[in-house]
């Protein structure tokens, strides 16, 4: 399914590793270009401005063929405004694979093709459905998720979660007020069950390929999970869906889970970020945690805005330092010490000498110099010059 060549995805891990390896101090600057390059690796671009312009310039290209083709096809014009955007969409496709072929990953140029191409077949199936919504994000959801596969491509998987979402929300529309009532625990549900069918395939993983995408749509299914129940975005949603109106005094349906949800999932995720070191989730947390106390001030301002964020700032003040105080001393688990990778001289020889032996280096060694001169004469024996 893979368009790329293995040894070359292999070699573009190893790249990385040897570059992480060279930010941590372990081997030298020398050393990771001798590693680069001995192993040939992608057509990639890790400056994201350079990957941006690279990507518009690719805009450009892909906008110039299908101007050709649109001018070829103007003697046609009904006929060609009907299949305009599949034609449009198998360019992208075409574009794609031979970019690929040519070892192209994240690099900007194929990032314009592979998009594209998903952006063209929305506007087809839109065309010919005339905006059926449900069977527009089926196809881009499908599609997305082939992209995904075939070109490792991580913006594509972020789409096909995100028309995977859209499916059920207009599928669930179709069933009228009551599709739409019970729209936000069918989200959650589902964003749980995904959560743990990916988590189950993240850790039975074969090809690491797959890694960063899996990643990618773990960490969706955690958003979905509590942006589908929070009070603020259900309450808003059913005055947009179903017109509900909240009058002064009242509230929604089952408003009291909905305001335990939106703080008590926060702190769940918190918790397991810290039990299980996971970093992602601790970020989702904290950006979790703010959001609820934006959902409540929302609608009820207890204090004005500046008492508000002094206090915060406090609180968070107070956390962060005695947080500080606390992991400062701990050596193992949950501590405030740097990464090692980062900051490590203990195993700095250890890791130059098996980077040394794989790749057949030979690192140098400075002799430590000898108290003793030798080669000149004028000590109690004789010298290079045969004095004494």
């Amino acid at each position: 399914m893979i368009v790329y060549d293995k040894q070359i995805l292999n070699n573009d891990a190893l790249v990385d590793e040897a570059d992480t390896l060279y930010k941590g101090g372990f081997i030298s600057k020398e050393q990771k270009k001798f590693i680069k390059k001995e192993l040939p690796v992608f057509k990639s671009q890790d400056n994201i401005l350079v990957r941006l312009g690279f990507f518009l310039l690719g805009n450009l290209l892909y906008s110039s063929i299908c101007g050709a083709i649109s001018i070829l096809g103007l003697s046609s014009e009904h006929i060609f405004l009907e299949i305009c955007c599949y034609l449009f969409a198998a360019v992208g496709f075409v574009g794609s694979e031979l970019l690929a072929k040519q070892n192209f990953h994240n690099h900007g140029l194929d990032d314009s093709f592979i998009l594209g191409a998903l952006l063209n077949v929305g506007f087809a199936i839109g065309i010919t459905t005339e905006g059926y919504e449900i069977v527009i994000a089926f196809f881009v959801a499908v599609v997305a998720i082939f992209m995904f596969l075939r070109y490792l491509h991580l913006l594509s998987m972020l789409v096909f979660c995100l028309a995977v979402t859209a499916f059920l929300f207009f599928g669930m529309f179709e069933f009228g007020d009551l599709g739409k009532a019970i729209l936000p625990f069918t989200a959650m549900i589902l964003a749980a069950i995904f959560y743990f069918v990916t988590k189950k395939l993240i850790n039975n993983l074969n090809e690491s390929y797959y890694y960063n995408g899996l990643l990618l749509a773990n960490s969706f299914c955690l958003v979905l999970f509590y942006l589908s129940c929070n009070y603020l975005v259900v309450r808003e949603l059913s005055a947009e869906l179903l017109g509900t109106e909240i009058k002064p005094g009242t509230d929604i349906p089952f408003a009291f889970f909905f305001y335990g949800f939106t703080f008590i999932v926060p702190i769940v995720y918190l918790v397991q970020a810290l039990k299980t070191k996971d970093r992602i989730m601790l970020w989702i947390s904290f950006l979790a945690i703010g959001f609820s106390i934006y959902t409540i001030r929302f609608y009820y301002a207890v204090l004005p805005i500046e008492v508000a964020l002094t206090l915060g700032g406090l609180i968070l003040f107070a956390i962060a330092y005695f947080s500080i105080k606390k992991l400062k001393g701990k050596e193992s688990g949950l501590t405030f010490k740097p990464d090692r990778i980062n900051h490590s001289d203990a195993i700095l020889s250890a890791e130059a000498l098996v980077v040394a032996s794989t790749f057949g280096m030979k690192p140098e060694v400075k002799p430590q110099a000898s108290p003793m001169e030798f080669g000149g004469g004028g000590f109690s024996g004789g010298g290079s010059d045969g004095s004494f």
